[in-house]
């Protein structure tokens, strides 16, 4: 089969021919209908992040049909579209006990640690399959599976809660589902702070209200927008150390920040006048749960989650056009999101 692969840390990646995924008893063969370029794929490609073994077929993001099963397989078929959480796990240790899977002890993340989804085919555990509604195309459940899932637990990590107001640093692929996400959860005003104007009109139709920072500050916005108040949730989605210092500095009295932007360096804040005298709270993200997933489906079934402006892109199954989706999130394109239709 065809896989597109990263060989090695800096360089492009390239097409190769290997053999089709062997299936265990416990295992599904999907045939890949849709993979999303994520920009963490970016991040592999570029040695930012450790990719282990090399080579490894990248895309975490994967949705598809089912070719064949293992013979422990229950409760799933050959023909189910499905989409895969990407978090392969053992499902006996502490972690994965208290549903906590992404810090699985022998977890292993396809795309990253386990050959994925930039291929015509790809083997998981069917524990990670999901049946994907016949109403959601595959290419939004693939993306769904990174982005807009990272959204729901950014929020959920933040506790946001009906009526409270929230802040969106990076209105990409993960800040449009958070904005829908956040009013589905019941929060009455969403704000979307980006530079890139296309995103943030994006942003507008789904009742965010849109700040370009290239043009006003964005934590003086948000408070004069909120008299003075500040937000009482903010996700930051960019990974740089000004947004996660805006985005910290734009909350209320006990806000929560919840940062799920990936980013190499650090960003400073002042201890007592902005941590502790405000009781604000700065919270790690990391993935997402098998667990909200059938949340999330759901309310893209029913138009809650709403993902057609979001895929802006198709290419083919060719490393020259995946290379360059990538160089184009390398680059903040704005461009939302590109998904692989092999």
């Amino acid at each position: 089969m065809k896989a597109v692969r990263l060989v090695s840390p800096g360089m492009p990646l390239e097409l190769q021919e290997i053999p089709i995924p062997t299936l265990g008893a416990a295992d599904i063969l999907v045939a890949v209908k849709a993979a999303g370029i994520c920009h963490s794929d970016a991040h592999y490609r570029a040695g930012r992040s450790r990719v282990d073994p090399l080579p490894l077929t990248l895309g975490h993001e994967v949705a598809g049909v089912i070719e064949a099963i293992g013979s422990e397989v229950q409760g799933l078929q050959v023909g189910d579209r499905v989409c895969l959480h990407y978090m392969v796990t053992c499902g006996r240790c502490d972690y994965c006990f208290r549903g906590q899977e992404q810090f699985c002890t022998s977890g292993r993340m396809i795309g990253k640690y386990r050959d994925g989804g930039y291929a015509e085919y790809i083997s998981v555990p069917a524990r990670s399959a999901f049946k994907l509604p016949d109403e959601i195309p595959f290419e939004h459940g693939a993306i769904m599976m990174c982005s807009s899932a990272t959204s729901l637990h950014a929020l959920r990590k933040a506790r946001l809660e009906p009526g409270e107001t929230a802040a969106v640093y990076g209105a990409g692929g993960l800040g449009i589902s958070a904005v829908q996400l956040a009013l589905a959860m019941g929060a009455r005003q969403v704000f979307a702070v980006d530079i890139q104007p296309a995103k943030l009109d994006l942003a507008s139709r789904y009742g965010a209200i849109p700040i370009n920072a290239s043009s006003v500050d964005p934590i003086a916005e948000i408070r004069r927008q909120t008299d003075g108040r500040g937000v009482d949730v903010a996700l930051e989605l960019i990974g740089l150390p000004l947004t996660m210092h805006q985005a910290f500095l734009s909350l209320a009295v006990q806000g929560r920040l919840a940062i799920a932007g990936i980013g190499e360096q650090n960003f400073e804040i002042a201890p007592y006048q902005d941590l502790i005298n405000r009781e604000a709270e700065i919270i790690g993200v990391s993935d997402h749960l098998a667990q909200e997933i059938p949340l999330l489906l759901e309310w893209a079934r029913s138009k809650k989650l709403d993902l057609s402006p979001v895929v802006t892109q198709k290419v083919p199954l060719e490393a020259q056009a995946i290379n360059q989706a990538l160089d184009q999130l390398e680059a903040f394109s704005p461009q939302v999101r590109a998904v692989i239709i092999p």
